[in-house]
């Protein structure tokens, strides 16, 4: 473990972070974490926290931490849908392995229906995306 501490601090929330400079070089040897800007994800926002400017140092920080932060949010969407899938296998298993009559019929709606909004979803992106690869290669 090092014993160095990171120059900033990102506290994620829902869309963001807030963002705190680290500072243990005083005379108490506290820590101490001044907010200098919160952060929104979603469209890039940086607002500095109140009278504050922040220094090029700071925004390339920043900027840095949000696109680490993009990459690891979309690395995690892939990875839950991965997940379900995984855990659709395992509810197959289950189901014709393990479950009750009265198990069955408590997931049987909902998860009938949750399988068919799916496809459905599925089916018609999919569509979609022939239907505009076809138009794209037809000759005018």
């Amino acid at each position: 473990m090092s014993l160095e501490l990171p120059e900033y601090f990102f506290r994620v929330r829902d869309n963001g972070a807030f963002v705190f400079r680290v500072d243990s070089d005083n005379r108490q040897r506290r820590i101490e974490m001044d907010q200098i800007a919160v952060v929104n994800i979603r469209n890039g926002e940086v607002k500095p926290n109140g009278e504050r400017t922040l220094d090029e140092h700071d925004m390339a920080a920043i900027t840095e931490w949000m696109e680490e932060r993009r990459a690891t949010l979309a690395y995690r969407e892939i990875d839950d849908i991965l997940r379900t899938v995984d855990h659709l296998n395992q509810t197959a298993h289950w189901v014709q392995t393990k479950a009750t009559e009265e198990q069955i019929d408590a997931i049987l709606n909902p998860l009938l229906l949750s399988m068919h909004d799916l496809r459905q979803v599925l089916v018609r992106k999919r569509t979609d995306r022939i239907m505009r690869e076809r138009e794209a290669n037809e000759p005018e």
